[in-house]
Parts: structure tokens; C-alpha cells; sequence
């Protein structure tokens, strides 16, 4: 027998008051005049011995009446037996972990793992009596709702059949965290956890630490676990998708990277990848890939439009459907919005004319300011922006927020810039400083290595074998080493930088060390000036890419400076659209979007201006194969400090009768009390009949 509330039993010292009274009434004397005649000494002896066992009986019901009121309280049960004729049973708390992820789209004989397991749970849920609560935590976590336990079954189960595979990859651990936190929380003395998932292994063993849960999972609890995943799946999956393209024009060529994973142990032949650029098949091609193997499969297409172009990888159906799409996007802009930064109009004369002329359609619209009016700059405004270096530098602050933010500029030496002025401009900028001033007009400085890998350099030459620029005589430059703190896009022969490219924030600045003007280098009027120009622009327009790893599940950050209205219009990938009110979701100018529980492009609109396009897409551990073995779940319960019972349950037979035969039985806090009533109402009877006696002897 086991007590539920066993902290009441401490109210069985009370059985003592009436051993107290009883020995009280003993001590106490009592004077009772007996009359002379001899008869009645016999009855009066009679008398007292019978009013003397009726006072020990007393006492004994008494004691008893305490002992099983109080037991009763406590509310005492028996395991594993039900006692024909009684009303309640041992109330239960029973939490049930679902894997809803999308690995759980495998169909076998008898249709999907999900549909299984809804079906399972439904019945387990059909079992639950009145009194009893339950609780359903699902593996994806995409309820952002505090999980409680519920004795509402009829909504438990209308949830539980509302239920469908989701993209969000969780992690199993993390949902028996949280099973077990509930059941902690519970006061019923039945506790049960029930488990239904493939056990994926990468998402439970690829844990490096777990939490001691043995404060939750103690020995009462049982566990009871359904295992599917028995089927040899047959699936491949696009782990990763990355645009090789750095520069993005219209009618011009897009290249990719899909990286495809034979997750099967079959080999594929003849695997169809297709690229799709706004959802208009865009390239194909057909590869073979050996079971384990991760191929890349490289895709070109030509870019046909402006604005922001969603760019994904498919490929054909398999068993496990929601990997076999990988989402991106591109930028391409219709317009080129130029800023240009500088104290002389000569500085930048060069620079305007080669962009001019490389822009025949005229896409590219230029703003000077001087040095004086760049505290009064929006950057976001433009697509790049070049800066000639001036004296006193100062409220840059903007400049830096958009570097910090993915932007690109062009950092130059005007032509009047001397040694210690661009020295505190590079400072400034945090670039590595010139060591000194170079003026040889009578030997010239001339190129020395070219990165021709360089996304200004990509696609400038038709034939790739013969790329080779004819350098330009450079009379006077700044002598500038990269310091291991950024890359030489052009070096000269005294291996110092001509052009280099330096990490700033999520953005990065360009730096050129020579003034494009005649005086300083022939660099303006060589063929190969007006396609590197024209280029950069681009190249500056075309931000950092930092959003292609984002996963199902996980939270956005975005900067509010951004979106300068209140609100802020979420359209996501299935259309729905949603509002944010900034004034209630900013933290230190930053917001959080925390719904991705679907893959593909996010739209984030401030007014009808599309600010942001963020792709999501699945977690690649979804997709393999590889399961927990029984022992390998058996040591993950070690680990956690599991001291209940577990048991494995078989999916294709009916488990019911299994968890009804292991399950608590019945209550007997109302057999107790009952049999408290009975011996209160005989106390009475008898303590009735002893006060009688006790009068009759007195009037002896």
C-alpha cells in the first residue's frame, strides 16, 4: 500500500488524546455510597465490570476513529489491483511527446509514422478517466504557448487530431526536458510519459551534456516509449544551396551550388536538379550519387529580372519530402542609387565618367556631397557609396551602421591627401594605415598579382584562360600592407596594396591607395578602368549575404532602423500575412520575428517597400536516416537520471492492456473513511448505553 498524501499521516499522534483521557479518568477518584444490603453489592460488581469493557471498547473505537480518518486523508493505494465494487481509482497525469517533424513523413504498410502515432495517442487519451490530466509536447516546438497539463481531454484531443508533419526540426531531448518538468509539477501519484518518434539520432546523441531530470523522473514515473523507424527509408535531401554569384545585373549569368546527400543505402541514378528563379524552372541537370555520398551540382542560369528574386533547388520526390527543397534569394537592382563623398569635384571626375559610360541604359543615378554634409546622409538610401578621404574626419556614425549592416564603400586618397591625412582616415575606418608616401614619376610603380577570382574581376573577361590586365604606370600611391587584416585584390611589385578588400560589421570596405587622377597613375585612361568601375558599383550595391543558414524554428533579428513607420507587414512564404507593432516588440532598435515554422522566403515590408527577403529553410539533420538503437536510448536515460520504469511497447499490437496492467490501481481513502463512520456511529451507540450504566450504578 502507498499513500498519496503522505504528509498527513502525521496526523496519527492524535490517536493518542484518547489513551490520555482514558488514564486520566482512571486516576481520578469517585466516592459512591452503597446501600448495606448484600444482594446489591453482587449486581453493583456486575455492573461495574460490564461498564469497564464497554469503556475499553470506547477507547478502541476512539483510537480507531483517528487512525482511519486520518489514513483516509492520506489516501492510501494499491498497486496493481482494482477492488470489485470501488468507485476511484489512483488519479494519473500522463504526457505524451509526439515527434511531429518532418521525418515523420515516412509511409509504411500501415500509412505515415504522424498518422501512427495520432491514432495511438488518441486511444491512450480514450483511456484517461475523469479526474485525470494530460499534456501533449510536441518535438518541433512550434507551440510558443506555456505548456501545461490539462483535464479537458475533448480539447486535447481535438488538438492532437490538428496536428500535421512540421518543417521545424526540434530536438527529442529537449522535448522530454519539458515532459518532465510537467510531470514534476503534477501531485497526481500516477505519472506516465509516453514517447512516440523515429529516435533520430542526430537529434538526441549529438548532445554533449544533459541535465540531471531525476528531481522529475522519479521512480514512480513510467515511461513508455513507441519506436518506429524500423523501414529501410529511401531519401535524399539538398543540405545546403549557395549563390556563387557576387554580382547581380539583369541578362546576366546566376550561378549556384546545390549540395545534394544520398541518404539511402542505394545508389540513384539519373537524380534530376532543377533551379528555379522565381519559380520559373530556370536549369537542370542529372546526376548520380552513391548511397552516404554529398555531391555539388553546379547551376547557371541568366537573370531576367530586377528587385528581389527568390531562387531555390529541387529535386525529385522521395520518401521524406520536405528536404527536397533548398530557398534563397538575389537582389537585382533596376536602378543604381551612387553616393559619392568629396571635398574637389576633380577627385571624382574619372570615377562618374567611367561609370557613365559603362551604364548605357541609364540605370545609375549619382548624389555628390561634400564632407561637411555626410552627418546629413541617409545610406540606406543608396546602393554604394564612395568615399574620397578630406581633413577633419568626423560623424561618420551613419556611414559605420550601414558598414555594420552589410553595406559596402569605396575608400580613396583624394588628390590632395598628404601622409598623416589619409593615416587618420584609415584609422578612422579601422583599415590598416599607409606607411608612407610613394613619388616616382621617373620610375613608376605597375601592377604585380591580379585576383582574377575576385567577383570584380569574374566576369569581365570572355576567355578565362587569357585573362590579363595591362597595368597602368603609377606615379604616386600610398604604401599600404594588408597587415593579415584583409585580402589584396591588386598588389604591386613592392607586394603593398593598389586595391584591397578589408571586413567591416557584416559589410566590408574597399580600399584604393592612389587618387584616380592623371597626375598620380594613367589608371583612368586604360581599358580596363570603366569595366572595374562599373563593376565595383555593383559590387558595393550587392550587400553581404548572411541569412542562408537560417533554419526552421529559429528566431529573426532585424534591425528596426530599417522600417521607419510603427509597423511592420510580414507576408510568409504560405501568403499569410502578419503585423508587428515595433513599439512593442523593440529591444535596443532591434525586433524579433520568431514565426519560421515554414520554409521558403520571408517578406518584410515597412509601408509597400519590401526592406527585407529572408530565406529559411530545413534543418539537414532531418533528413538522416540513422536511428537510436534500444540501448542507445537505454544510456540516454542513464544520462539523465531517469529512475522510473521503461517500458517498449510494440506499435503494431494494442497497448492498452499493457499500460492497464502496469498502471496504479485503486484508492482506498473512501473504504477508510466509511469505515471511520461506522465506528463513530458505533462509538456513539456504545458511549450511550455506558453513560446509562453508569447512572443505574449511581442510584444503587
Amino acid at each position: 500500500m502507498t499513500f498519496l498524501n503522505p504528509a498527513v499521516l502525521f496526523g496519527l499522534i492524535a490517536a493518542s488524546i484518547p489513551i490520555l483521557i482514558h488514564l486520566l479518568i482512571l486516576r481520578k477518584l469517585k466516592k459512591i455510597q452503597f446501600s448495606t444490603l448484600i444482594f446489591l453489592k453482587e449486581l453493583q460488581k456486575n455492573k461495574i465490570r460490564k461498564i469497564k469493557i464497554k469503556q475499553w471498547l470506547l477507547l478502541a473505537l476512539r483510537i480507531g476513529i483517528i487512525i482511519f480518518l486520518v489514513t483516509a486523508f492520506a489516501r492510501p493505494t494499491l498497486e496493481g489491483l482494482s477492488i470489485a465494487g470501488t468507485a476511484s481509482t489512483a488519479k494519473t497525469t500522463a504526457v505524451f511527446i509526439l515527434d511531429d517533424t518532418f521525418s515523420m513523413e515516412v509511409v509504411d504498410a500501415k500509412g505515415s509514422y504522424l498518422n501512427q502515432t495520432k491514432s495511438i495517442l488518441l486511444e491512450l487519451i480514450e483511456q484517461l478517466q475523469e479526474g485525470d490530466d494530460a499534456a501533449l509536447v510536441l518535438v518541433s516546438n512550434i507551440s510558443k504557448n506555456e505548456l501545461k497539463t490539462t483535464n479537458n481531454l475533448a480539447s486535447l484531443k481535438q488538438e492532437l487530431k490538428d496536428i500535421h508533419s512540421s518543417q521545424v526540426s526540434g530536438s527529442l531531448h529537449n522535448a522530454v526536458v519539458k515532459a518532465a518538468r510537467l510531470l514534476g509539477e503534477s501531485k497526481n501519484f500516477n505519472k506516465e510519459l509516453y514517447v512516440l518518434s523515429d529516435y533520430q539520432k542526430s537529434r538526441l546523441i549529438d548532445e554533449t551534456a544533459f541535465p540531471d531530470l531525476s528531481e522529475y523522473l522519479e521512480p514512480k514515473v513510467k515511461l513508455y516509449s513507441f519506436r518506429f523507424g524500423e523501414k529501410n527509408v529511401f531519401n535524399l535531401g539538398i543540405d545546403k544551396l549557395e549563390i556563387n554569384t557576387r554580382i547581380f545585373e539583369k541578362d546576366k549569368t546566376i550561378n549556384v551550388s546545390a549540395f545534394v546527400t544520398n541518404y539511402s543505402n542505394q545508389l540513384v541514378d539519373n537524380l534530376v536538379v532543377s533551379l528555379f528563379l522565381n519559380k520559373d524552372r530556370s536549369a537542370q541537370k542529372s546526376i548520380s550519387i552513391n548511397p552516404g555520398e554529398t555531391k555539388e551540382v553546379i547551376l547557371e542560369s541568366i537573370i531576367k529580372e530586377t528587385g528581389y528574386i527568390e531562387v531555390f533547388v529541387e529535386i525529385e520526390d522521395d520518401e521524406i519530402l520536405d528536404d527536397n527543397k533548398r530557398y534563397s534569394n538575389i537582389f537585382v537592382p533596376e536602378t543604381q542609387e551612387v553616393l559619392i563623398i568629396s571635398n574637389n569635384a576633380v577627385d571624382s571626375r574619372f570615377i562618374e565618367m567611367a561609370i557613365k559610360a559603362g551604364d548605357s541604359e541609364n540605370k545609375i543615378k549619382i548624389d555628390r556631397k561634400t564632407g561637411g554634409q555626410i552627418n546629413s546622409v541617409d545610406p540606406s538610401k543608396y546602393d554604394a557609396i564612395i568615399i574620397f578621404s578630406y581633413k577633419d574626419v568626423k560623424n561618420h556614425e551613419r556611414i559605420f551602421s550601414y558598414l555594420n549592416e552589410g553595406g559596402r564603400v569605396l575608400l580613396i586618397p583624394s588628390a590632395d591627401a598628404d601622409l598623416p591625412d589619409f593615416q587618420k582616415m584609415c584609422s578612422y575606418y579601422n583599415v590598416p594605415q599607409p606607411r608612407q608616401y610613394i613619388n616616382n614619376l621617373s620610375s613608376p610603380a605597375a601592377f604585380n598579382t591580379v585576383d582574377y577570382e575576385h567577383p570584380l574581376f569574374k566576369d569581365i573577361f570572355e576567355n578565362k584562360e587569357k585573362r590579363k590586365i595591362e597595368s597602368p604606370d603609377i606615379y604616386n600611391y600610398f604604401q599600404i600592407f594588408t597587415e593579415g587584416k584583409g585580402k589584396n585584390i591588386i598588389s604591386l611589385l613592392d607586394n603593398s596594396s593598389f586595391l584591397s578588400e578589408y571586413s567591416y560589421g557584416k559589410g566590408s570596405i574597399l580600399l584604393l591607395s592612389s587618387a584616380p587622377v592623371l597626375s598620380h597613375s594613367n589608371f583612368p585612361i586604360k581599358s580596363i578602368f570603366v569595366p572595374v568601375m562599373f563593376k565595383t558599383v555593383f559590387y558595393l550595391g550587392a550587400k553581404e549575404r548572411n541569412n542562408e543558414n537560417i533554419i526552421a524554428g529559429d528566431d529573426l533579428v532585424l534591425n528596426a532602423v530599417k522600417y521607419p513607420l510603427k509597423q511592420v507587414r510580414v507576408i510568409k512564404p504560405d501568403k499569410i500575412e502578419e503585423i508587428i507593432n515595433l513599439n512593442e516588440n523593440m529591444e535596443r532598435n532591434f525586433f524579433k520575428y520568431s514565426n519560421t515554422n515554414l520554409t521558403g522566403n520571408y517578406s518584410f515590408y515597412s509601408g509597400d517597400r519590401l526592406n527585407e527577403f529572408i530565406p529559411v529553410n530545413t534543418n539537414p539533420n532531418e533528413s538522416k536516416a540513422e536511428y537510436l538503437t534500444a540501448g542507445e536510448f537505454e544510456n540516454y536515460l542513464e544520462e539523465i537520471k531517469f529512475k522510473g520504469k521503461h517500458i517498449t511497447l510494440p506499435v503494431n499490437e494494442n497497448p492498452i492492456a499493457l499500460i492497464q496492467q502496469a498502471r496504479y490501481g485503486t484508492e482506498l481513502w473512501k473504504i477508510f473513511l466509511m469505515i471511520a463512520l461506522l465506528l463513530a456511529i458505533t462509538e456513539m451507540t456504545i458511549a450511550r448505553s455506558s453513560k446509562k450504566d453508569l447512572v443505574e450504578v449511581e442510584q444503587t
